[in-house]
């Protein structure tokens, strides 16, 4: 357990305000439209992941199991930020109270460490799908399956909850107390604090090396015996049926790390407000969008039982 600081100075604010994406009118509507449809494209699709997972026997495997975890992750992932941003985009800005900032922080760490876990966890389902393929059944037991996702859900919950509350016991200052960014993320609150914040600025690369660096480090162990074991395939097209399913999660991937890394883990004296805005809307948007993108239009699996869905849906309409 961190050492908790003294209690918050009586200067302290009782709410912060997010500093708007732009002042123009036009601009707030376009922007507003824009982020509600990615939002939306995000929550149908990941609901369609978890909901042909859930429906189809086919599907009841350890990686569509992780899957619909991560589509579920995603969905709520994205659910802590947008609503809150959309209603500060449209109109004049909206305070949001201290301890609704915390808890902003709080559950966005959390279930962004849980998403770099389960991508972790995928890759090493992938290894041992290509690299062990008879003792695949035998490994990856339904009991292990749900071991792990606790496991990646737990420690992300632990470390965001310690470096959440380590840093709302600071003072925080300035006669505007504003944001600048939209969403309460750790550094630019960190920004806000009128107090000596180099543990704080440690304790957070801590985190960023246990989230990003950890697992990415396991990920690219997996893929360096996924590929070995990939070009000892004599089958031209058994490889690159092996090489399409894991390139979908690369992609995934090295957007969501790198972006991450670069907000996180570079140090705050080179880093950039606007860029580690423009970097958040990458792992906001992009990422949780290109989940179903990837794995339904590149699966065939996926596709097939969307389909069936889709067909027996209208059949059962029609009657």
């Amino acid at each position: 357990m961190f050492a908790r600081s003294p209690v918050l100075n009586q200067s302290s604010p009782t709410e912060f305000f997010f500093r708007v994406l732009t002042t123009v009118p036009e601009f707030q509507a376009l922007l507003f439209l824009l982020f509600l449809l990615l939002y939306l494209m995000i929550l149908c699709g990941n609901t369609a992941i978890i909901w042909v997972v859930c429906t189809h026997s086919s599907l009841r495997t350890p990686m569509y199991f992780f899957l619909c975890n991560l589509a579920f992750v995603e969905i709520s992932y994205t659910t802590v930020v947008v609503p809150l941003m959309l209603s500060n985009i449209w109109g004049a800005p909206k305070p949001i109270p201290l301890a609704g900032c915390g808890a902003q922080m709080f559950f966005f760490l959390t279930l962004g460490g849980a998403d770099c876990f389960l991508l972790a966890i995928m890759a090493y389902d992938r290894y041992v799908a290509i690299c062990h393929p008879l003792h695949y059944t035998l490994i990856m037991t339904q009991k292990l399956c749900a071991q792990m996702v606790a496991c990646a859900v737990g420690l992300a919950l632990v470390l965001s909850l310690q470096l959440t509350s380590l840093i709302f016991t600071l003072p925080f200052c300035g006669h505007r107390r504003e944001i600048n960014h939209f969403l309460c993320d750790v550094p630019p609150v960190l920004r806000l604090a009128c107090a000596d914040i180099r543990v704080h600025q440690a304790v957070l690369y801590v985190v960023g090396i246990l989230v990003l660096t950890v697992p990415f480090l396991l990920i690219c162990v997996s893929y360096v015996f996924i590929a070995s074991a990939i070009l000892r395939i004599r089958s031209s097209e058994g490889r690159r049926r092996a090489f399409s399913t894991c390139s979908s999660h690369l992609t995934v991937v090295l957007l969501q790390y790198g972006f991450c890394a670069v907000v996180y883990l570079r140090p705050q004296s080179t880093s950039s407000v606007d860029e580690d805005r423009q970097f958040a809307l990458v792992y906001t948007f992009v990422t949780p969008l290109l989940n179903p993108l990837i794995y339904t239009l590149r699966n065939k699996d996926v596709k097939g039982a969307l389909k069936k869905a889709i067909s027996s849906k209208a059949a059962s309409e029609a009657l």
